[in-house]
């Protein structure tokens, strides 16, 4: 199975676009939501919470690990592809959302200014910062915290006339400081879950990015320049869901992210 982690329900907004782009594997989303969020943990935390979480998938046969978390992408990935994957698991790969989500960006963007929304762990880490860099040193990266949108989202209050005006707010503060952004990621998985209110709230010609579409997109690619790790997939189309947290909850809030009726396996990574 492909395994695909978050800390908590975000990265069911990346699991679905996955399936809707790739439907004939077989997967398995396991979101480590009693110990959510992950943003204000140390690295040291963070690191450990998500290694415990990719050997878990590991051991279920997964050949192929998505992480689905920004938090756990900017400061964990690394470390596990360099350290753990050649050390015991050689033959597995682990990937992330940071890097096939700037290589979209460096794509886009025309006036090489972006900005990036997430959450604030993420953007203390500025690890879109270094990843651009990497790519075009020429790209300013434009950053801004939301840390009120997580809650909101995991409340069900997404309608709430309150949550427009603290999208616009944040939207202001950013564009205030940089005007002459045309390509705005949302760099959390719980974003998308607003699209359509950040899209009313952007001024034209501002283009804005999921990173759903954009990982299933980079993961179609990736499979065929690895047909290593491709034939070694299932393709009995199973969709399994396992938490840390109560399956009831996850239950009921992961029809939000995913959109489709779920039934979870609650399960320990300790």
């Amino acid at each position: 199975m492909i395994g695909v982690f978050d800390s908590g329900f975000g990265g069911l907004t990346v699991l679905k676009r996955v399936i809707e782009r790739l439907p004939r594997y077989d997967y398995l989303y396991l979101g480590d939501n009693a110990r959510a969020p992950y943003g204000g943990r140390s690295e040291a935390i963070v690191f450990d919470f998500t290694r415990q979480a990719v050997e878990f998938l590991f051991k279920r046969g997964c050949p192929l690990v998505i992480i689905a978390c920004n938090t756990s992408s900017a400061k964990a990935l690394r470390k596990i592809q360099q350290e753990i994957l050649p050390r015991s698991c050689p033959d597995r790969r682990v990937l992330g959302v940071i890097r096939p989500s700037v290589e979209e960006v460096a794509g886009r963007t025309r006036s090489k200014n972006v900005g990036v929304l997430a959450t604030e762990g993420v953007v203390l880490s500025n690890a879109y910062i270094k990843e651009l860099e990497k790519i075009d040193p020429a790209i300013t990266v434009h950053q801004q915290a939301c840390p009120l949108l997580v809650p909101i989202i995991e409340a069900g209050e997404q309608d709430w006339e309150g949550t427009g005006m603290i999208v616009r707010r944040y939207l202001a503060e950013l564009l205030n400081r940089a005007p002459s952004i045309d390509t705005l990621l949302l760099a959390c998985t719980h974003y998308p879950i607003l699209h359509d209110l950040f899209e009313k709230s952007v001024p034209p010609g501002i283009r804005i990015l999921e990173q759903g579409p954009i990982v299933a997109e980079k993961l179609e690619d990736y499979l065929l320049r690895h047909p290593e790790i491709e034939r070694r997939l299932g393709r009995g189309k199973k969709r399994l869901f396992m938490t840390t947290d109560t399956s009831e909850k996850f239950d009921r809030l992961a029809q939000v992210f995913y959109g489709q009726t779920v039934v979870s396996r609650l399960i320990s990574l300790d």
